[in-house]
């Protein structure tokens, strides 16, 4: 399936929301990594609501989506681990 905004192609999921939405955002600092370690991860967390604080309104609310949707997926993975 093709990601197409614009007449342009998405490769990436990064690629579709800044063309549909006008903006980039760095999903990484707010999805994190499976390998990060908690210092890691909570730096990486305080940058990320430093940064959430200059963006504008619709960034900063993807952003925030991202994050949600991360600390969902590291919960569901603990849960299926226990």
């Amino acid at each position: 399936m093709k990601l197409i905004v614009a007449g342009q192609d998405a490769a990436t999921p990064g690629e579709f929301a800044e063309l549909a939405l006008g903006f980039g955002v760095d999903a990484e600092l707010f999805l994190g990594s499976e390998t990060e370690t908690a210092e890691q991860r909570r730096i990486r967390l305080d940058a990320a609501r430093d940064i959430l604080r200059d963006l504008d309104p619709p960034a900063a609310h993807f952003a925030s989506a991202l994050m949600r949707t991360a600390e969902r997926r590291r919960a569901q993975i603990w849960k299926a681990a226990a």
